[in-house]
């Protein structure tokens, strides 16, 4: 029997004895590649893949292909990138996340929002991951779970799934708030009942926020503006960490970026893991308009040029693609139901992109730019390529967003295929001081600005 068999007939295996859902994420995209000396190499797709599977599968594994081949192996997990020796970054496995050291409430969770419906792709594959960790183990694998990204790219989507699940598959309390209805509520510590005390507003709120098994609080940045809340989330936080309670944060920025916010919370927001998602790639986009266009009664007869159109021309975040099939559908039922052709959706939607593509920063532009300059693809200047004919055009362009646009390190370092925030800065503070020096360079930057604008 070939490693091929073997490893299709373990696979079946593992289907029948978890779901769908833990099947498809942690185990379909893994591939058993060598048996020999009483060990199985198995390959794996994500650092976090490793670290779940040997902390919640193994035994089942081993039990599962020792039925398959009859012979017990030792098991071995490497990465993809380890099987290319492309790995340019060595993390230790064992050092993702920081693990920690009944009455019903009423949760404030969506129930739409689920794992089945959230749509994987490349540049959200290891917030789902990290995700799902959590929702399998909370306060166990990853506690805090940072999730950061910016508007419309599916974080309170990933967020309330977590939730969903472990109110579905546990007894555990579950409490979704947003950080405007955390600082209401702690305002309301201050008001005065009939007595003339407080206190049962400060037991209602302690009730609410430190009884709970998870807290999951959305858009933490909100916080900056409020300092007296910030302490009492300190207070909060601390708690339900040292009760192995587990917490998720969101926020449009990583926790470094967060300056708003006081430097104890900030520390204690990279106790445990930290994860961003991406802008979706076209892939990614051409899924998400498919899965929303299927709802639609007319869903069945849209081409496939009219999804490539709406794919490549919104391009910012999923909320963005939501707008665009709403718009669609409406303009083919007020032209009493045409059928919808790519000359409609362009008419349908003229509008509406000139706008949203219009107002959106100009990134992009500043990439094809310097692309352009120095006659490299835009993919180049996003990917990990270290060669100096794109290393330093990377620089460059990173230098001019940042002094062209809003948008802060950590947010340039997402648009420029998920770099740290650090690289950023290090690239802006270089092409500064080398223009200091070089008359030619500050000549280029000057031109490339004209062409931007």
């Amino acid at each position: 029997m070939n490693i091929e068999v073997i490893w299709s007939n373990f696979l079946t295996s593992i289907k029948e004895q978890i779901t769908s859902l833990a099947f498809d994420t942690w185990f379909k995209d893994t591939k058993l590649i060598e048996l020999k000396d009483g060990k199985a190499k198995i390959v794996v797709p994500m650092h976090i893949h490793k670290k779940h599977l040997l902390e919640n599968y193994k035994e089942m594994i081993e039990n599962t292909l020792n039925l398959v081949t009859g012979t017990n192996f030792e098991i071995e997990f490497i990465l993809e990138e380890e099987l290319n020796n492309e790995s340019d970054i060595d993390i230790d496995v064992d050092m993702i996340g920081v693990p920690a050291a009944k009455n019903k409430i009423e949760s404030n969770l969506n129930p739409k929002y689920l794992f089945e419906n959230f749509i994987v792709g490349e540049s959200n594959r290891f917030a789902h991951a990290a995700a799902l960790s959590v929702a399998e183990n909370p306060g166990k694998m990853y506690n805090p779970l940072f999730i950061y990204g910016k508007s419309g790219l599916g974080k309170t989507h990933l967020m309330h799934a977590i939730g969903n699940y472990i109110l579905n598959n546990s007894n555990k309390n579950v409490l979704y708030v947003t950080s405007d209805q955390f600082i209401e509520d702690f305002v309301g510590i201050n008001k005065k009942d009939k007595k003339g005390t407080n206190f049962d507003y400060v037991d209602y709120f302690k009730s609410k926020y430190r009884n709970v098994d998870v807290l999951i609080i959305d858009d933490i940045q909100f916080l900056g503006s409020a300092t007296q809340t910030q302490q009492e989330f300190f207070h909060t936080f601390n708690k339900l960490y040292d009760d192995n309670k587990q917490i998720i944060i969101s926020s449009d920025r990583s926790p470094d970026d967060l300056k708003i916010l006081e430097d104890r919370l900030r520390t204690r927001f990279s106790w445990g893991l930290t994860v961003n998602i991406f802008p979706p790639d076209l892939e990614l986009r051409k899924n998400i308009l498919i899965k929303k266009i299927t709802g639609q009664s007319i869903g069945n007869n849209v081409p496939e040029e009219v999804i490539e159109y709406i794919a490549n021309n919104c391009q910012s975040d999923v909320r963005q693609l939501e707008g665009a099939v709403t718009r669609l559908f409406a303009f083919a039922t007020m032209m009493n139901g045409s059928d919808i052709t790519l000359d409609l959706a362009i008419d349908a939607l003229k509008d509406y992109l000139n706008k949203t593509v219009g107002t959106k920063n100009s990134v992009q532009r500043i990439q094809r730019v310097v692309a352009d300059y120095y006659q490299i693809s835009v993919d180049d200047l996003k990917s990990k390529k270290r060669h100096a004919s794109v290393a330093y055009p990377r620089q460059i362009a990173m230098y001019l967003t940042r002094t062209l646009t809003d948008e802060s390190f950590p947010k340039i370092g997402i648009e420029f295929g998920g770099r740290d925030h650090s690289t950023v800065i290090h690239s802006v503070e270089k092409i500064t001081e080398e223009m200091k020096k070089n008359k030619q360079l500050k000549n280029l930057i000057t031109t490339l600005k004209e062409q931007v604008k």
